[in-house]
């Protein structure tokens, strides 16, 4: 069995949506006057600090993210840490062996080429003349003591890559598996998978990567400081130095994009974009697998552990209202784990549709009534009370809550919200949540295997909610083993339609990713992978 070239299980054609920029001039006053007024002394700083620029010939770029930070548990840059890999790929410090094309299919990176000897066996063949920050060359050996590092010390790659042994010889590297592992190569491409040089070490959450820009200076929840890799095998990056500055509250991000104190800006509020449709700045849109979903808690303590619960949650969230209302079209309602269009998409599974009536019927049916005519249901003495645990670092899982509070109400059913940068803390307890919603890259490797894994089989990682379907596992454990295309499809939907009769997770929408920069800012560029922010051809006209 020899696949030289190996494609993403053709996830992508509902992800290549258009790009665009200089979105004409029709900046909203009302927005303007919402957005806080940002101090006189502040803009001469910026404008001082922009001047001195221009003189000495150093290009200098800062990019404001609401998304760096320990909530999102990118705490540092270090790929082997939880999720910083994200943070480490994004802004040029890592690469890995493949990438992903906005077709989600794979291209070489690091690697050449590779052959699939037979089911346990990948042999593959790394760039020459690449090196590490560090100064040491990236061969064969380097590369196996990442690897063996990181399922050493992550075990969420560790259960995904399955890797028994790694042999290297000069440029070639030999990984056997523990058993047939079809996407094996697409999870080689998750940022978790960054080639770093573990022997320079993990300093303050720093590594030594193959990226065209070096982590010089890192503050968890402020600031990421790069200066261009003087001997980036992919030629001189553009930019002498960034700034990666972390923005949690989405106006201040619009002020600081505003006033300059930043260049660039990743994941604003959409309520401040008309601020930024004129021909001062310009946006990069894709639409991507990046959904905002719902968790339900089956602990039997929680009121989610009755099935008709979770089935008059699914259908009492108005997910085309959120998109076209609060998110003002910037992303589209989801059915499935995937988009519409996948191989294994949205569009080839059923679930509950908004129908307020139909919900209080279940409930009615299921022995949830309104006894005492407040508006809220009861059963045997208890109140119909749901604890909504999410965050705010993501703009868009707020306004999902506000909604789904508003909606949900209507149908007798109390919403506590309890948005917390420490969510990853309070939902290792199952008695202080019912439903948690979060925001995830569903297909980040072009494969449906991921996700699944990740969340929803009996001892995935982020199985907060305690979901187990022997069905479900028994689908996953054929699907680790099934190389074949078509049939890993076929099992992605039936797993899919399985967690959606059991309610056990709830779809709301997808991203249409925007980012915005100043318009002479050049090749900042959204992907639908949502990774490779800053490359070497990232660019600011002085």
């Amino acid at each position: 069995m020899k696949l030289k070239k190996i494609t993403a299980f053709a996830a992508g054609t509902v992800l290549a949506a258009g790009l665009f920029a200089g979105c004409g001039s029709g900046t909203a006053d009302t927005a303007a006057e919402s957005t806080s007024a940002v101090s006189s002394a502040e803009s001469a700083a910026e404008t001082e600090e922009t001047e001195e620029t221009a003189s000495t010939g150093t290009k200098t770029l800062v990019i404001g993210d609401t998304t760096f930070n320990a909530s999102n548990e990118e705490a540092d840059v270090n790929p082997h840490n939880t999720y910083a890999g994200w943070a480490c790929i994004r802004y040029g410090i890592g690469e890995t062996l493949i990438k992903y094309s906005d077709e989600m299919e794979i291209e070489p990176w690091l690697a050449t080429e590779w052959e699939n000897t037979d089911e346990n066996t990948w042999v593959i063949t790394l760039r020459d003349g690449v090196t590490f920050s560090s100064g040491r060359a990236m061969d064969a050996e380097a590369v196996k003591e990442c690897l063996e590092h990181l399922i050493e010390v992550h075990d969420r790659a560790a259960s995904d890559l399955k890797i028994e042994s790694i042999e290297a010889d000069g440029q070639v590297l030999t990984i056997t598996t523990s058993e047939p592992k079809p996407a094996l190569l697409n999870y080689l491409g998750d940022p978790y998978g960054c080639i770093i040089d573990v022997e320079a070490g993990f300093d303050d959450g720093i590594v030594a990567g193959t990226g065209p820009y070096i982590a010089e200076d890192l503050l968890t929840d402020d600031h990421l400081d790069l200066v261009k890799n003087e001997n980036y095998w992919g030629g001189e990056p553009k930019i002498d130095q960034i700034t990666i500055k972390t923005i949690t509250d989405g106006n201040t991000l619009a002020n600081a994009l505003q006033s300059g104190e930043v260049q660039a800006a990743y994941g604003m509020a959409y309520e401040s974009y008309p601020l930024f449709e004129n021909d001062n700045y310009q946006f990069s849109q894709i639409a991507t697998s990046r959904c905002f979903f719902t968790k339900m808690n089956f602990d039997e303590g929680s009121v989610c552990s009755d099935p008709a619960v979770r089935k008059a949650i699914a259908m009492g969230i108005d997910k085309e209202s959120f998109v076209d209302v609060l998110l003002e079209g910037n992303g589209f309602a989801a059915n499935g784990v995937f988009p519409d269009g996948f191989a294994f998409g949205g569009d080839q599974v059923t679930t509950e549709t908004y129908d307020p009536e139909a919900a209080m019927k279940v409930l009615e049916d299921a022995g949830w009534v309104d006894e005492d005519g407040d508006g809220i249901r009861e059963k045997d003495g208890q109140k119909l009370e749901i604890t909504w645990v999410t965050y705010p670092s993501r703009q868009e899982l707020p306004l999902l809550a506000e909604s789904a509070q508003a909606t949900l109400k209507d149908i007798g059913i109390d919403v506590e919200v309890n948005s917390t940068a420490d969510h990853n803390e309070v939902v290792k307890d199952q008695s202080k949540w019912d439903v948690y919603a979060m925001a995830n890259v569903a297909c980040p490797t072009g494969d449906p295997e991921y996700w699944f894994t990740v969340f929803a089989v009996t001892d995935a990682a982020r199985n907060h909610g305690g979901y187990s379907s022997e069905k479900l596992d028994e689908l996953e454990a054929e699907m680790s083993k099934t190389f074949d295309v078509d049939k890993r499809a076929e099992l992605a939907i039936e797993m899919q339609q399985t967690i959606l009769d059991d309610n056990a997770f709830i779809f709301c929408s997808f991203l249409k990713m925007s980012m915005i920069s100043q318009s002479n800012v050049s090749n900042y560029t959204s992907h639908a992978c949502d990774y490779y922010q800053i490359t070497a051809d990232l660019d600011i006209e002085l």
